[in-house]
């Protein structure tokens, strides 16, 4: 028998927010306290990423480099926790990148997250540990309802031996070997999802391109809940909802359920 900690309902009954609901033009940069709070505001479950900082704390923050997201450069891995607190995210109101326990301690229960842990392996790989145990660290005293999920296998593993009571998931794709910095391979072995009973995953967040996937088919005949990425279109939302029993979305204002 599978140890199962099961998927919270409002992550399929709530639409997800990408990075939370972002709009720079708003002054939302993504993952900010400013668009997490406005995902609150609007009643959406949230999806938010954790990267590793040089000191061992877990950061809510996409990329691997500042670049893109801040007017800093270089590794994020290689500032400390209380450097990145002071680097502005580009975008906002001048408020830096949050940590993860920052952010539980914001959300507090109010709605759902989703939440991704980045490979910090560089290629799918073994090497995991430090991220994942910081965020068990700050996961000690929540309890509203959350999952957690990552490309990377071996981080859920991880997860289920440091905190086996929270739901986990495999955030999967088709895996085109031409978009991946991984082996053909690699790609090869992961698009066919073969770690989902070996971290006993309660779910699969999919590419939404590739949702009629055989292998995704059959786990959702099996009961297994299927979210997908991304979404930027009502368009694409209802063209997901046929396959997805739920979608992580941004660009727009996805319906929540009555």
């Amino acid at each position: 028998m599978r140890h199962l900690a099961k998927l919270p309902d409002g992550l399929l009954r709530l639409p997800v927010a990408h990075r939370a609901l972002h709009d720079v033009a708003e002054g939302r940069p993504e993952n900010s306290r400013a668009a997490i709070r406005a995902a609150i505001s609007a009643g959406y479950a949230i999806e938010i990423d954790l990267q590793l900082t040089a000191d061992g704390q877990a950061m809510v923050f996409h990329d691997y480099d500042l670049k893109r997201l801040t007017g800093d450069t270089g590794p994020l891995r290689q500032r400390t926790a209380a450097e990145l607190s002071r680097i502005s995210l580009a975008g906002g109101d001048g408020e830096g990148i949050p940590s993860f326990s920052e952010v539980l301690d914001l959300v507090a229960g109010q709605v759902p997250l989703l939440v991704e842990i980045k490979d910090q392996d560089g290629a799918m790989g073994p090497d995991v540990g430090p991220l994942e145990a910081a965020a068990a660290r700050a996961l000690k005293a929540y309890d509203g309802p959350l999952a957690l999920m990552s490309f990377n296998p071996h981080s859920m593993a991880e997860m289920a031996r440091l905190v086996p009571d929270v739901p986990r998931g495999l955030v999967t794709s088709a895996y085109d070997a031409a978009h991946w910095p991984l082996s053909a391979a690699t790609c090869d072995n992961l698009r066919e999802i073969p770690d989902f009973d070996r971290v006993e995953a309660a779910f699969i967040s999919h590419e939404a391109a590739d949702l009629a996937r055989p292998r995704v088919r059959a786990l959702h005949g099996e009961g297994v809940p299927v979210l997908c990425w991304t979404i930027r279109s009502p368009e694409a939302e209802a063209e997901a909802r046929k396959l997805a029993d739920n979608i992580t979305f941004e660009g727009y204002l996805a319906d929540i359920p009555g």
